[in-house]
């Protein structure tokens, strides 16, 4: 025979079977809303389809690759044929198939130097607007120092101190764009942490780290990701802005940047076009589908919508 406590234990029991249901149909619903409205953007959904089919690219560049990125031939500035469809560099390279293996470098420079600072950026705004007080202070003025450094001219410095190689670029990089997420970060837990929710939790007698990462964190992603999909199109720019300049991915591997320093000559810009504009059009197609991916994801995560 069930006692009054039992059935307190089982109404109890299926209330909260009963929330956590209702809280799953919410999450389920407001993903299924902004997939629809991410949809419903066709250069943003062009983009990812662009942004997918370079990132197979880069994963089997070597498979893809006609030849050895590093072969050298016996044609030197050839133009393009049935053999080198994009024809030959000044040293006899293949230039598609640098072509397709500097996307890896591209890629991955992206990518990489975007996750690094992305988490730090992020732990350290969501430590500085949950904690505040002097910590906070402490913290913004660290941030405000970094963001008042002059980006490109710093960076110059710190590569030609360290050399010119992949990691370099990547840690530098990252290095001097945490600030902005961090910020931007701190201002969403700032507004977050004053709702009722949040509260309700604190007066529960919830942990700190249950109630940054388990309810505060989970409401500033939408922010993050955006900044995050725009963050990379500007590390694959300043990667081969490095590598134009000499100061970046450093020949023979290939990378976009130092695929269009060969461009620095009036006769190759005018007479040698294969030699410089693939490599253009796949910056220019690659960051304009990341923008295009970035503009869907604000709007569709806009809470106004």
């Amino acid at each position: 025979m069930k006692t009054a406590s039992d059935l307190q234990l089982q109404t109890n029991t299926a209330e909260a079977q009963n929330i956590g249901q209702r809280l799953g149909a919410a999450k389920d619903s407001h993903l299924r809303q902004v997939t629809k409205r991410f949809a419903r953007n066709r250069l943003a959904v062009c983009g990812l389809v662009v942004i997918l089919l370079l990132t197979i690219m880069a994963i089997f560049a070597p498979q893809l690759a006609p030849q050895s990125p590093e072969r050298v031939t016996a044609y030197f500035s050839a133009p393009p044929s049935s053999e080198h469809w994009l024809g030959t560099d000044q040293v006899g390279r293949d230039v598609l198939s640098r072509l397709i293996v500097a996307s890896r470098v591209s890629l991955f420079v992206g990518f990489a130097t975007v996750a690094l600072y992305v988490t730090a950026g992020t732990l350290i705004g969501l430590i500085s607007g949950y904690v505040g007080g002097w910590l906070d202070t402490v913290i913004m003025r660290i941030t405000d120092m970094f963001m008042a450094f002059p980006f490109l001219m710093v960076i110059l410095v710190i590569v030609s101190a360290l050399g010119a190689s992949l990691q370099t670029i990547i840690i530098v990089l990252a290095l001097f764009s945490w600030p902005g997420v961090a910020r931007l970060v701190r201002s969403s837990v700032l507004a977050v942490k004053q709702q009722d929710y949040v509260r309700a939790g604190t007066a529960l007698g919830l942990g700190g780290r249950r109630i940054l990462f388990g309810h505060i964190f989970p409401n500033t992603l939408g922010p993050i990701i955006v900044n995050a999909t725009f963050g990379v199109a500007g590390a694959i720019l300043s990667e081969a802005g490095l590598s134009f300049l000499g100061m970046g991915v450093q020949p023979p591997t290939p990378s976009w940047g130092n695929m269009l320093s060969d461009a620095q000559s009036l006769t190759i810009l005018t007479d040698q076009l294969w030699l410089w504009i693939p490599a253009g059009l796949m910056l220019l197609i690659t960051v304009l589908s990341i923008n295009f991916v970035g503009d869907g994801l604000r709007d569709a995560l806009d809470p106004k919508e």
